[in-house]
């Protein structure tokens, strides 16, 4: 029922990536642990499911971006008092998405031609 939210599913969970790429592999087990853990009657929760299977669909697309999350991921805080983890660190990662396309529009790159 959930995977209705998730038109990338396949595309992340079936991702062929670079054997000891380690940060591809926990973001894909964070995906998968979350989306089955929510409960889809919660409202923000399927908010949260349908940003992050966009963020993982962004993160195979756009090497920049995949370049830009392999470093943030490790400065991703998780507050002691907080009871659920994982929502924490997807929503963390959702930031760090939300950042890149803030400062990614910011840059104009200009090609060259010669």
């Amino acid at each position: 029922m959930v995977l209705k939210y998730c038109p990338n599913f396949e595309r992340i969970i079936n991702l062929d990536y670079y054997e000891g790429d380690q940060v591809t592999e926990r973001l894909i087990n964070v995906y998968e642990k979350f989306i089955f853990s929510i409960n889809i009657d919660n409202e923000e929760n399927v908010r949260l499911v349908e940003q992050i299977d966009h963020v993982l669909g962004k993160y195979i697309d756009d090497y920049s971006f995949r370049r830009e999350m392999q470093v943030e991921i490790f400065r991703v805080k998780v507050k002691k008092t907080c009871t659920n983890i994982l929502k924490a660190v997807v929503e963390g990662i959702i930031r760090i998405f939300y950042k890149y396309q803030e400062d990614s529009t910011r840059n104009i790159y200009i090609s060259r031609w010669i």
